[in-house]
């Protein structure tokens, strides 16, 4: 599905999420990089050491997640836009999101926004908690999103 579409299959996305158990700790980073190419600026941007080392650059990232505090650094140097942090934790019926952002114009903080699916589908709307830059000379922001839990999976993008 992926070479056809873009979007990965529904295997895929779960073979990389951590567990439910690991999800109910609090902030944790999902890596949906799904092809092998030369790349490590995830591994090499983590002060905690959450991303396993490389055994050769083409290798698909492993993260451990009890390594890993959902700080977002990742999010900004990866740059395929592959990683996003979920965090189960925030309250009841709400997750908070965060995802990496390069379009124009940069959300608003407080606005209401369409959560949009791997797809490009509407799914639910979402409220623009934060944005943030990814550092110095990068392009990306990084934007975190009050969601609804059960979208918390689901929603990878944003229609402004």
């Amino acid at each position: 599905m992926l070479e056809k579409t873009g979007v990965p299959a529904r295997e895929q996305v779960e073979a990389v999420k951590p567990t439910q158990e690991r999800l109910a700790k609090g902030p944790v980073a999902i890596v949906e990089c799904f092809q092998e190419i030369p790349c490590d600026p995830c591994y090499t941007a983590c002060k905690r050491e959450a991303f396993l080392p490389f055994e050769d650059i083409n290798d698909l990232p492993q993260t451990d997640f009890e390594k890993c505090n959902g700080c977002g650094i990742c999010i900004g140097a990866c740059p395929g836009l592959a990683i996003f942090i979920v965090d189960e934790s925030y309250a009841d019926h709400e997750a908070l999101i965060m995802i990496p952002w390069e379009f124009l114009p940069v959300p608003a903080e407080g606005s209401i926004v369409q959560g949009l699916n791997r797809e490009g589908e509407a799914v639910a709307e979402v409220k623009v908690k934060d944005v943030r830059s990814a550092g110095k000379n990068k392009k990306t922001s990084i934007i975190t999103l009050i969601v609804p839990k059960e979208f918390a999976h689901d929603i990878r993008s944003i229609k402004v």
